[in-house]
């Protein structure tokens, strides 16, 4: 069932010229929130159904943890989505297509080794526990 929903939304995406993506977030049999993409309309790369399905989520929630809820998806996450989807801890997440193909894009990564960056992290994380 929720997984329609997911396709509802993907075909509102269709309808509007965006790539047809739809998120359904559930918890405890509920929906909490749902969303389709609008990247292009927004002219905003992190506007994917999923990373709002999850901001919508939060919001509603009052929180950023979202581990007692389920994703209901489309289209099997990007690297982005399941950034967002961990960080939001959702336990679930349920898609429908699949995307084995290649990213389309390459970014080169350098690490600086900066150890003042690893000491304000530490610190921090040191003075909260």
């Amino acid at each position: 069932m929720f997984i329609t929903l997911a396709l509802e939304e993907a075909k509102k995406a269709a309808n509007k010229g965006e790539v047809p993506i739809g998120a359904v977030i559930v918890r405890g049999g509920k929906i909490i929130s749902r969303a389709h993409n609008i990247r292009e309309r927004k002219q905003n790369a992190i506007y994917h159904a999923e990373t709002l399905a999850i901001m919508r989520a939060c919001k509603k929630l009052k929180s950023w943890r979202l581990d007692d809820c389920e994703m209901y998806v489309t289209i099997e996450p990007c690297m982005m989505c399941m950034g967002a989807i961990t960080n939001a801890r959702i336990k679930t997440v349920y898609f429908g297509a699949s995307t084995r193909s290649d990213l389309n894009w390459t970014v080169e990564m350098v690490n600086l080794q900066n150890q003042e960056c690893s000491k304000i992290l530490t610190k921090f994380f040191a003075e909260k526990r």
